[in-house]
């Protein structure tokens, strides 16, 4: 009777597995804005907790911590986006000179020493072809603002997410630990150990790359940024963000900055020099990384792979779109502690011993 019990009780839960993923593959659209915000409370409670932890009431410590991000997104909207918005648009400027300079100065020089036929690239089409790429994008920029400014509906959809986020967040916020220990009410006591352990895990690997990796990136593309200011290189702003944004995996950040800006700056100075003034900005800012920045906001623990980080990012924006995107990284730690489990488990059963 046990056993029938148990197996009804498996293929329950498997039920409710499925029919809950179904349901959020349905609800996608407009679950969105919800992940967003729960997103945006998982960053904030722990300055929210470390406030309480000086007498701040719970509720002080929301309002301060959600003004605080309020202030830093609109920062973010004043200073950056105009300046890659700015970069952007000089370098879509310059690549009929960028395609010129490489006809002129580097094809002769690979003919010359490698024996390359220089008119083995159309550069007068691929400069024909790039220019009418980036006039199509244009294009389809353009059409995709007059039917979001044309549509009524999508207008109200877009103003609801822009009034919708700050408010789930700030509830998300004020009642983050009871919704949290609602939650751990509901596990099963036999299990609740278990649960709480693997729970403690999947918030330890998440702390590592949403907190910590995260600002480390941030870190990097500011200071990737300032450093290329300094060396004066027209697009410093786009190549340090570009750099930044890499850098989740080890030394992928220091090898595409230092490629992407040395050829920039062979191409804007032509001498040797900037190129060694650029070695010399990643170098800084790749030992400021190891030295400072991932001991002090990441530590030592051990959370995503990169190459996970990169498959689940992927595989859920094939899925599910920006929604699979915002979804994946907190699928890939809850499956990544499950993984460990499962291998201890296994490590310690009669299976492996025998």
């Amino acid at each position: 009777m046990t056993s029938a019990i148990t197996d009804t009780q498996k293929l329950l839960i498997l039920a409710i597995v499925i029919l809950s993923g179904y349901l959020i593959y349905l609800l996608s659209p407009i679950l969105t804005p919800f992940l967003i915000s729960a997103f945006l409370a998982y960053l904030g409670d722990p300055a929210v907790d470390k406030l309480q932890t000086i007498k701040f009431s719970r509720t002080l410590s929301v309002v301060f911590v959600f003004f605080l991000m309020i202030v830093i997104g609109f920062c973010f909207l004043l200073i950056a986006l105009p300046l890659v918005e700015d970069q952007i648009r000089r370098l879509i400027i310059r690549i009929p000179a960028m395609i010129d300079w490489v006809q002129l100065e580097i094809m002769p020089r690979l003919s010359q020493y490698f024996g390359l036929n220089s008119e083995i690239i159309n550069f007068d089409s691929l400069k024909q072809s790039v220019m009418e790429h980036w006039q199509a994008l244009g294009n389809v920029l353009g059409k995709f603002v007059v039917k979001i400014s044309a549509s009524g509906q999508l207008l109200l959809l877009w103003f609801s997410y822009l009034l919708l986020v700050p408010v789930v967040t700030f509830y998300l916020l004020r009642d983050w630990d009871i919704l949290i220990d609602r939650i751990a009410e509901l596990i099963p006591r036999k299990y609740n150990q278990v649960v709480k352990r693997l729970a403690k895990d999947c918030d330890a690997v998440l702390a590592e790359f949403l907190r910590g990796q995260l600002l480390v990136m941030i870190a990097q593309g500011i200071i990737y940024s300032i450093g290329l200011s300094i060396v004066g290189l027209e697009f410093s702003v786009l190549i340090g963000i570009t750099a930044g944004l890499v850098s989740f995996v080890p030394y992928l950040g220091f090898i595409v900055g230092v490629v992407i800006a040395g050829i920039a700056a062979f191409m804007q100075f032509h001498d040797v020099i900037h190129i060694i003034y650029i070695l010399i900005v990643f170098g800084v800012g790749q030992m400021i990384e190891g030295m400072l920045l991932t001991p002090l906001l990441v530590g030592d623990k051990i959370g995503l792979h990169p190459v996970a980080v990169i498959f689940a990012v992927m595989a859920g924006a094939q899925l599910f779109g920006f929604f699979g995107m915002l979804l994946a990284l907190p699928v890939a730690a809850i499956i990544t502690v499950m993984l460990r489990y499962f291998h201890e488990q296994y490590l310690d059963s009669n299976l492996y011993h025998t």
